[in-house]
């Protein structure tokens, strides 16, 4: 049987200001036909990278790729788009930019259909399929600013399906939604692919994704670390690559004290690893994060605010303090935050951001308002990838034409970018990239920081070292920093919790 998708030795390297950065090394995967596979690993490790390459988006340096059968590095022109037009249906991470705000729900799943010259009635009756199978179907007039983020997901989702895709590609399909609506996701997946018999390959840093996968295979540093079956779900087994080459999980190296020698002798029944030289130390406790300052000092009221689902909200928020807006995906997490950053009014109520009430503001006064007091990073901040991390924050001061008293550089180092500020954008790591969205908002000297979904994307480590930013943020610089999330490693750091029910 030809395997479905077969990736053999292969390396993707990128050349930067400061040399060579190799994304994957010598990773080899085979996939059978109609297999799910959950590929998981950190972030950086070079998932989304072999997305790319299998999605002909980019070319490996090295090694052989296939698909069906097709070696991937001889598709040019027509036939490589032909293979991503019928072949192929690929689900982004930043599934918003999928959807375009002009059409409805329905006409946005029969879209790939349309562009193949399928007749309206096909079209119909496939979105009209697909929208009942997610639980959509009285959403189909819909607009995409009109539905939750978890609907938006399902949306996608259909889109990418709707022409019967013999591979589908999942890029951190989940990474902007709460744990339920996470799931329901991730079990569509498994029931919209399996009927039609899809091969599928789930990229993700979320655990959850195994649910659905026949086999996990697990990521790091640009290789095929371990793999296991879902039927062995216990037993992780580890690859040797070409040359001898395995990769140790650090857990495993720590409970057995290994350091950074190690030797290996045969056994009896194996081979046998032991430290040379100093072990590992334990992973210590987080340090005790410092009081926070009781202040009566407000920074922001609500006041029976009501808009969209939002209903009589009612709250105070303080300065110092990193207060976390929790709850289920369309819950209004993000209507409150565009509603704080004036954005948005409320229907009813009041909203007083630093002592303003924002609805007695006109447009223009609140977008004066805004340059002045108020920083919003949005779930896709609009970084420019051609440009490095320090021209990105000086267009944003710019654009903005805020003169600030602070350098800039300073505050590339209170987010740990100081040595990668003539380094471009496209280059970084997607935890780097959130960082440099957060330095281009600390730049301009906020009273008042907004971020929206900052760790959607991210590994618990990024995740948990974004959360531990924000809330420094907070307390160095005492000013209220408000996050919508639902990320368990933010929310652990938060002063404040604001939870919204939906």
């Amino acid at each position: 049987m030809t395997p479905a998708i077969e990736v053999e030795d292969v390396f993707r390297v990128f050349a930067t200001d400061e040399g060579t950065a190799a994304a994957l090394q010598g990773l080899s995967l085979s996939v059978h036909p109609g297999e799910i596979v959950a590929v998981l690993g950190p972030s950086g490790s070079g998932k989304t990278t072999l997305l790319r390459i299998l999605a002909g988006l980019d070319r490996p340096s090295a090694g052989h790729v296939s698909v069906a059968g097709v070696d991937l590095r001889r598709l040019r022109g027509r036939r490589l788009d032909r293979y991503r037009s019928r072949r192929l249906g690929y689900a982004d991470q930043r599934y918003t930019q999928a959807l375009a705000p002009e059409l409805t729900a329905g006409k946005l799943v029969s879209l790939r259909l349309a562009l193949a010259g399928e007749s309206r009635a096909v079209q119909r009756r496939r979105a009209a399929e697909l929208l009942e199978q997610v639980g959509l179907a009285a959403r189909a007039d819909a607009y995409p600013r009109e539905l939750s983020g978890g609907e938006q997901q399902r949306i996608a989702l259909c889109a990418a399906l709707a022409h019967q895709p013999a591979l589908l590609l999942a890029d951190e399909p989940t990474g902007e939604l709460d744990a339920a609506n996470a799931a329901r996701v991730y079990e569509l997946i498994g029931e919209l692919t399996r009927g039609q018999g899809t091969t599928v390959l789930v990229v993700s840093h979320d655990p959850g994704s195994a649910a659905i996968a026949d086999r996990i295979v697990q990521i790091r540093d640009g290789r095929v670390s371990s793999e296991q079956a879902r039927e062995r779900i216990e037993n992780e087994e580890i690859v040797v690559a070409r040359g001898g080459w395995l990769r140790l999980p650090e857990e495993l190296l720590r409970r057995g004290g290994v350091g950074s020698r190690a030797t290996a002798t045969l056994a009896e029944e194996g081979v046998v690893i032991q430290g040379t030289d100093e072990p590992l130390p334990d992973v210590a406790d987080a340090p005790a994060r410092e009081a926070v300052a009781v202040t009566e000092i407000v920074a922001i009221e609500l006041r029976a605010v009501r808009r969209r689902v939002l209903s009589g909200l009612s709250a105070n928020l303080q300065p110092g303090r990193l207060t976390v807006v929790t709850g289920p995906s369309g819950s209004g997490k993000t209507t409150l935050l565009h509603l704080l950053a004036g954005l948005d009014l409320p229907d009813a109520g009041e909203v007083v951001v630093l002592g303003t009430p924002l609805q007695t503001l006109d447009r223009e006064a609140r977008a004066a308002f805004r340059r002045e007091h108020v920083a919003l990073v949005a779930q896709e901040p609009p970084l420019i990838p051609f440009l490095s991390v320090r021209e990105n924050v000086d267009l944003f001061l710019g654009l903005r034409e805020v003169e600030t008293e602070g350098d800039p550089h300073e505050t590339l180092a209170a987010v740990g970018l100081a040595e990668l500020s003539e380094q471009r954008v496209s280059r970084l790591s997607t935890g780097e990239q959130e960082r440099v969205a957060i330095a281009r908002a600390l730049a301009s000297e906020p009273d008042l920081l907004l971020a929206d979904e900052p760790t959607a994307r991210l590994d618990y480590a990024n995740a948990l070292a974004i959360g531990e930013l924000l809330s420094r943020i907070a307390r160095d610089r005492g000013i209220a920093v408000v996050c919508a999330t639902h990320d368990p490693a933010v929310i652990e750091q938060a002063d404040v919790e604001l939870s919204l029910k939906g």
